[in-house]
């Protein structure tokens, strides 16, 4: 039966005669889903690398854009997401919510055929590719419920933890399938590399043909038996707990549809904003810092006027903005998980245009637009960090049981200030340097670093906030931080973009850096004073 009547997973006796092999079934149809999510929303990271190495007529700051447009999309879109669950169902949710992915997969594809597509309809698959960013609230909301308490943290950390090497994935199997045509006569012509690029397995010369589109068609090759896999498969609990009112699924649907309208809708008047005017943004520029307040703020305010129980869940929700702590860990966790989403989203690029290039004077101007044959590629080695970003997070959280969750995150802290400082000092000087692959592996390992510890922090703060609230409030937390935090995939390619763009692209890790440190009297002052409200929780 795809609708569940009865659902109490703290009854042992259930729990082993039915619960557990249905919640395990439904475990392994999320976690792929998942995957596919996180690698959707990001896999501009690494398809702008190959558009410049394809010579597509895009600059640099246009292609960090389409990256920084997907995250602003997905950060935004988890905030209606984290509702799916409870007015549509399980079942409905992640089948529905997986197919739409084909839509970005499939058209990225198509657009990517063609050097001569515009700007502007990248930058719609970009924002279209944003849902499966926003997936991963009602992932784990759904797992969340299927699982009785006491394996509520495993089920989670395996849906988190393993959705999240979506990004490792498609680092990874990207440049595999655009090295042949994978997909025959309906996969379209190759394009010429115009300069090297590269595979997990080696480096590709310039003038070789390259497979760009493969990159959104290969997602078909998974999306497709997954919609089948969570339909037929999954379930949706129909009790007072979880969703009580379930409408029919073409009901589902167009809820699902109208919420994620919503957050489609503030995260373009967003944009419109930030982007300058040949960008196709409003030419405005408006600092990124007031438009993300306005974008969450509008998004909320929306989704309140929809009629029902939408809006009155919303309006319990708000209690948490009541405790000052929610604020606070907001911004420590956007420090830890932001960092990751946002360095694995800009990492790949950042690379292709510090490295990848020859900076070298030209009547007396520093030019940095010409192709560097030494230097790295950027699809060979990007990978490793988010990597090891994701595979450590689980020592975060095993560390923080042991040794404290605040103190843990205080010493991830100092240790993102002194790498992105580091990583800063290396970037300087490889873009002043007509040979920038001199300072690539000290730039590399300590992003590296930076990365593991960006991880470990991730799991270290999910132990403060467990600790900090009380039960009725660290879900609802939780699920706040994760959308705010998110919108580190949208910040950091944005201004990793403008940096650059400003030639000096080593004032982005010193900003970083400053805001670790802030991070780190914040954490000290709340949670590592004796005489504070909380100590080392």
């Amino acid at each position: 039966m795809a609708n569940l009547d009865r659902w109490d997973p703290e009854d042992q006796g259930f729990w082993e005669s039915r619960g557990k092999s249905i919640a395990r079934q439904n475990l392994w149809i999320s976690i792929p889903s998942l995957l596919c999510g996180f690698a959707v929303w990001l896999y501009w990271g690494i398809l702008t690398v190959q558009m410049m190495n394809a010579g597509y007529p895009f600059s640099a700051d246009e292609l960090f854009t389409l990256t920084a447009i997907a995250g602003l999309s997905g950060a935004t879109l988890r905030i209606p997401s984290s509702f799916f669950i409870r007015f549509c169902g399980g079942r409905n949710t992640i089948f529905f919510t997986t197919s739409l992915l084909m839509i970005p997969a499939f058209f990225t594809g198509v657009a990517l055929q063609n050097p001569d597509t515009p700007l502007w309809q990248y930058q719609l698959l970009a924002l279209l590719s944003g849902i499966g960013g926003g997936n991963f609230a009602s992932s784990m909301s759904n797992i969340s419920f299927f699982f009785p308490k006491n394996q509520q943290g495993l089920a989670l950390g395996l849906n988190a933890g393993l959705g999240n090497f979506g990004v490792t994935t498609m680092q990874v199997l990207i440049p595999l399938f655009m090295t042949f045509g994978a997909f025959g006569v309906l996969g379209g012509d190759p394009v010429s590399l115009v300069t090297s690029s590269g595979t997990l397995i080696g480096k590709i010369p310039a003038g070789s043909d390259t497979w760009i589109q493969n990159g959104g068609f290969v997602w078909l090759l998974f999306l497709v038996p997954l919609a089948f896999a969570s339909w037929f498969g999954m379930h949706n609990i129909r009790t007072a707990e979880v969703t009580p009112d379930l409408p029919n699924p073409v009901s589902a649907m167009l809820m699902i549809s109208a919420m994620l309208l919503i957050g489609l809708f503030t995260a373009v008047a967003g944009l419109w904003l930030i982007l300058p005017e040949a960008a196709n943004g409003s030419g405005w520029e408006i600092p990124k810092e007031i438009v993300l307040v306005l974008v969450i703020n509008l998004t909320v305010f929306l989704l309140k006027l929809l009629p029902g129980a939408i809006g009155k869940s919303l309006t319990r929700q708000y209690q948490i903005f009541r405790n000052h702590h929610t604020w606070v860990m907001s911004i420590i966790y956007t420090m830890t998980f932001g960092s990751f989403i946002g360095f694995a989203a800009a990492f790949p690029l950042a690379i292709k245009v510090i490295f990848g290039f020859q900076h070298i004077m030209v009547d007396g101007v520093m030019t940095h637009n010409t192709p560097n044959p030494a230097g790295p590629s950027a699809l060979m080695y990007a990978w490793m960090a988010p990597f090891i970003g994701a595979l450590i997070r689980p020592v975060g959280g095993w560390i923080a049981d042991k040794w404290g969750g605040a103190l843990v995150t205080q010493l991830c802290a100092l240790v993102m200030v002194l790498s992105s400082l580091g990583a800063a000092y290396y970037m300087y000087l490889a873009y002043q340097s007509a040979t920038p692959q001199e300072f690539f592996w000290p730039f590399f390992i300590l992003f590296l670093v930076l990365f593991a510890a960006t991880g470990i922090g991730n799991g270290s703060t999910f132990r403060t906030i467990a600790m900090v609230f009380p039960k009725e409030q660290a879900g609802p937390v939780l699920g706040w931080t994760s959308a705010v935090a998110a919108y580190g995939a949208f910040y950091i390619p944005k201004v990793f973009g403008e940096q650059i763009k400003a030639t000096t692209p080593e004032v982005a890790l010193i900003g970083f850096a400053i805001f670790y440190a802030v991070c780190m009297v914040l954490n000290w002052f709340f949670y590592l004073r004796k005489n504070g409200q909380f100590y080392n929780p």
